[in-house]
């Protein structure tokens, strides 16, 4: 008995320890968010790195064309998970909320009915991805060249949608408790594995764009096997159990309340870049080649901006959850300003070493023209890019995902598409399409810089 009290009282000890560590409502702030925001960065780069190696893999062992089959494929599948994955950052917030002020009860619930949304919406992208992908390809003007591995390629990518699904959850439901280390260790795993599945299943068995494809799925649900198996076995205050997975309605409300705003924003955000890519479709392969490999360097620009704005929601969550409100706001004008100047300095280096991140995916000089003509465009202005994400991810930690919503659907999808459709037609040269990023991020960020000087976020949430 006295071994068992023993045994007892350290796994009690242990998860007071992964408690106090996870908690952002103790601590210095500049350390619990970087701290918290640093692993994130880390897992997105080595989930970028794969992303990279893939195209890296693709272009130079199968040729430009199939380079830009799986390019041309990105938008799409964003706007079909977009919208999911908005959910699930609001069930973080719902979860960080109800974690920062310690009703273990309603974590348990929302956590367990956030693993049963996911379940049917990696099911419904399945049915859709599959399915839909030849048809929107199409509506979107994608190069007869380039059609027939860009279908294959999103057909395996979409049969394996669950996997990616559920490691998002699991990773939502780390990151919302204030654990952001285990995603990083599964995101290392699933990018050894899918390097070396990509090397072997295209550089060595000839698989070409399915190979990719294969890999990437294989890679995924290694990710989200080794997720769910620490969710479950560890005894946590967020311990996952299978048996308790059901929809509990009041909480799936919450949920969707908090979620669908951000879901409708990535699905608006990638809407608005598929007609982007519509009109640089029109500039032939070479063009879309070109965008394509800029569009994979510019992912480690967003880097730096997506790990602090996930800081920043789960933070102000929890401290708002504990009606730590002075704390909060201290911590979004830390978070703000540092995502600006990491962005700042990783937009710079893009900039300086354009044609040469461009000519690793592909040599051909009018491939290299076009991915780094892009890259000169926009890239000075990733300050602008950050300040916006933070500012929504300030907004969705305290409740108001309306407001990003739309603020995004107006500056970046309608201004976006408008400027796109018009513009083209009376100036059409691919610069003036790539001029519609810095110039929608300059509305969107003036545009928040008064709603977040005049509105009081936090007293409003505390009403």
């Amino acid at each position: 008995m006295k071994r068992q009290s023993l045994f007892l009282h350290i796994r009690k000890e242990e998860t007071m320890m992964d408690t106090n560590n996870n908690l952002m409502t103790i601590g210095p702030i500049w350390k619990k968010i970087t701290l918290f925001a640093m692993p994130i960065f880390l897992g997105n780069l080595f989930q970028q790195l794969y992303n990279v190696v893939d195209s890296l893999v693709v272009g130079n062992f199968v040729g430009r064309d199939a380079l830009a089959a799986v390019s041309s494929s990105g938008s799409l599948i964003f706007l079909l998970v977009g919208l999911f994955g908005g959910i699930f950052v609001g069930a973080g917030v719902v979860i960080s909320r109800y974690f920062g002020a310690r009703d273990l009860e309603k974590v348990e619930v929302a956590i367990h009915t956030t693993i049963a949304f996911g379940i049917v919406a990696g099911i419904v992208l399945t049915i859709l991805g599959v399915g839909l992908s030849p048809s929107i390809l199409r509506m979107m003007g994608t190069p007869e060249s380039v059609l027939p591995n860009s279908i294959l390629y999103l057909r395996i990518y979409f049969s394996g949608i669950l996997s990616v699904v559920m490691y998002n959850t699991a990773s939502g439901i780390f990151q919302a408790v204030g654990d952001s280390r285990h995603p990083l260790y599964y995101l290392i795993v699933s990018s050894i594995i899918n390097i070396v599945l990509d090397l072997i299943f295209v550089a060595v068995f000839h698989w070409g764009v399915a190979g990719a494809g294969l890999a990437t799925v294989f890679s995924q649900t290694v990710s989200a096997v080794l997720g769910f198996y620490q969710l479950s076995h560890r005894v946590t205050e967020y311990q996952v159990h299978f048996k308790k997975i059901h929809f509990n309605l009041p909480m799936l409300k919450q949920v969707l309340k908090m979620g669908i705003p951000s879901g409708l924003q990535n699905s608006i955000i990638a809407f608005a870049n598929i007609v982007v890519q519509s009109n640089i479709n029109t500039f032939g392969a070479m063009a879309v080649a070109g965008c394509g490999a800029y569009s994979k360097i510019e992912g480690f620009g967003f880097l730096p901006i997506t790990s602090f704005a996930l800081a920043l929601t789960t933070f102000i969550g929890q401290n708002l959850g504990a009606k730590e409100y002075t704390r909060a706001k201290r911590g979004a004008r830390f978070g703000i300003l540092i995502c600006i100047v990491l962005a700042e300095l990783v937009g710079l280096l893009i900039y300086l070493l354009a044609p040469i991140f461009i000519s690793a995916f592909n040599s051909d000089p009018e491939v290299i023209g076009f991915g780094s003509l892009q890259a000169h465009t926009v890239t000075l202005f990733y300050f602008l890019l950050a300040f916006s994400h933070c500012i929504a991810g300030i907004l969705r930690g305290a409740g108001k995902s309306i407001v990003p919503m739309f603020v995004m659907l107006v500056c970046w999808c309608i201004i976006r598409v408008s400027y796109v459709t018009i513009i083209t037609n009376i100036i059409p040269h691919i610069q003036v399409i790539f001029w519609a990023y810095p110039l929608t991020w300059t509305l969107s960020s003036i545009v928040f810089i008064i709603y977040y000087l005049k509105a009081d976020w936090v007293h409003g949430y505390e009403k």
